[in-house]
């Protein structure tokens, strides 16, 4: 569903940010991201959630490419970053309304779908509080539930369980296994080693811009020689990482 093709990104002519990355995702896959702040995980997804633009190299989404195809990738596609900010003022109820309109959801359907992903996240009671009155938590479920209210079947998450409590972050990957299970396609990023560990079919190791392992949990455990997910990640990382001048 997703096909990563030599894709490289620069924002001046000395730095590549993105140095050649290819992968392909299919379906009822959790696919992720793994690296440290700086290794070019949000802007790899970005590149792929057709928000910007790569130097070089393709991205096809279900086939479709981004640079003939765009609005049709964008009802395939459901897109969640850390950067996201919901209005202050505004309501959950009035901005689940308000992105349905812009997915063009019949009326008909917003409210069952808004009904069920608010009583899924337990969004219900705080549907008419403004969102400057809501945790960290519950904003992050309701920008989930927006996200997701056109039911794409490619699913883009960065870091989705940064900054949540233990019982927002269980719902959280919980609710990515479900995903899975209904045969979405997905890509994760997070720093995280239990989330890698616990949601991820495949992982791939992000270094400088550059994919320099990648396979399940336990092959580049095994690879690394270490016993342990975490100490493998390390291990890798430090044979690969070079310091820039």
């Amino acid at each position: 569903m997703i096909t990563v093709k030599d894709v490289h990104k620069s924002y001046t002519k000395d730095t590549e940010t993105i140095r050649g990355v290819s992968f392909e995702i299919g379906k009822g896959t959790i696919f992720g991201l793994l690296g440290p702040n700086g290794a070019g995980k949000t802007t790899l997804m970005q590149i792929i959630a057709t928000l910007m633009k790569p130097t070089s190299g393709t991205v096809e989404i279900n086939g479709l490419s981004p640079e003939k195809d765009l609005l049709e990738i964008h009802k395939f596609l459901g897109f969640l970053t850390t950067e996201i900010k919901l209005d202050p003022v505004s309501t959950p109820d009035d901005l689940f309304d308000f992105f349905a309109e812009l997915y063009d959801i019949p009326k008909n359907d917003v409210k069952s779908r808004k009904e069920k992903a608010f009583e899924r996240f337990g969004i219900t009671p705080f549907a008419k509080r403004r969102i400057s009155e809501l945790s960290t938590g519950m904003k992050q479920k309701i920008s989930i539930a927006i996200s997701l209210l056109h039911d794409p079947p490619i699913i883009i998450f960065d870091e989705p369980t940064n900054g949540l409590d233990i019982l927002t972050s269980r719902q959280v990957t919980d609710y990515l296994k479900e995903l899975r299970n209904e045969g979405r396609c997905i890509i994760l990023s997070t720093h995280i080693f239990s989330v890698a560990e616990e949601l991820c079919d495949e992982v791939a190791i992000l270094v400088d811009g550059k994919i320099v392992a990648q396979g399940t949990v336990a092959e580049l455990t095994a690879m690394s020689g270490e016993k342990d997910f975490e100490d493998a990640f390390f291990k890798i990382y430090v044979e690969n990482h070079r310091e820039r001048p």
